[in-house]
This record gives structure tokens, sequence and C-alpha cells, in this order.
């Protein structure tokens, strides 16, 4: 290959070759660099043992927090999140979450995930020109107003006609 990497470059490029994000011409001289330097691949063989390390040691931990109580945790935290739980069940659910840190996260998640939704909602509620649930409840209410308009004019109409029967009866006595 054309362009050989020096030292220096290998190593700052390791952990993006460890996590497979490098493009494959980039790649290529990486592996060309590693096969025939010693240093860098030991560098890379003691660097890549860590992050196994690290990555079991991440597991063990969070295994000893999946208990049955993390588990009652996350079959109620979407209940927890809606407040659909009692008093009680919601003190015990945030105990969970402050003394289990994987409990801790989900329900960070959950609530960053609900705070999306509703940025999202408020977004393209305030994008769309027509709000239609406005407009039926507007449609319902002048129907309603109209409706209540019509019943009133309707008594006025049958208070009237009883007022002019009752005194043109009254009158027909009189004069008959």
């Amino acid at each position: 290959m054309e362009n050989e990497l020096t030292c220096n470059q290998v190593i700052a490029l390791l952990s993006f070759y460890e996590e497979d994000k490098l493009n494959t011409r980039l790649k290529e001289y990486v592996d060309e660099h590693l096969s025939k330097c010693k240093k860098c691949r030991e560098i890379y063989m003691k660097s890549a043992k860590i992050a196994k390390q690290i990555i079991n040691l991440n597991n063990e931990a969070e295994k000893t927090y999946m208990t049955k109580q993390y588990d009652d945790f996350r079959h109620k935290l979407s209940s927890y999140i809606d407040n659909e739980l009692d008093e009680h069940e919601s003190i015990r659910i945030k105990k969970i979450a402050i003394s289990n840190p994987l409990a801790r996260k989900d329900l960070e998640e959950m609530y960053t995930f609900k705070k999306l939704l509703h940025n999202s909602f408020e977004k393209t509620r305030s994008e769309c020109k027509n709000d239609f649930s406005k407009a039926i409840i507007n449609k319902l209410e002048k129907n309603y107003i109209q409706s209540d308009n019509n019943s009133i004019l309707k008594i006025i109409y049958a208070f009237t006609t009883i007022i002019s029967i009752i005194v043109v009866g009254m009158i027909a006595t009189l004069y008959f």
C-alpha cells in the first residue's frame, strides 16, 4: 500500500478499529500496520483484552441488579409513568429506582421518551393548520347554541300564542 500509517496514527485509531468504525480503506491500512508492527499489535491485543474485561464486568454488574424486584419494577414502570399506581406502589417503585441503577436508567429513559413524544406532538399540533378537534368542538357548540336559541324561540312563540288565545278568549267573553 502506498500510504503507510505511523505508530501514533494507528494507536489513535485503535478504538475505532476495535469498534469497526473505520472505512474499508483505513481499516486495511491499520490491518497492514498491525501485521508488520509487533509493538502496535501488542498494544492492540492488550487494549482489546481490557475492553473485553470491562464489558464482562459491566455484564456481571448488571446481573447483580437483575432481580425479581427489578422484574416487578419493569412490569409496573408504564403504570408508574402514567400515574396509575396507588400511593403505596408508587413509593415502592421510587425506592427500587433509587436503589437499583438499572431501574433508574430505565426510568430516566422512559421520562426522556415521554418528553420526546410530548414535544413531537406539540410540534406537530402547532404545525397543523387545521385543528380538526377544535373545528368539531366549535361546530358542536354552534349546533348546541343554535338548538338552545330554537328552544327559546319555541317557548316564546308558545307563550305568546297562549297569551293571545287567553286575551282573545277574554275579549270574546266580554263582548258576546
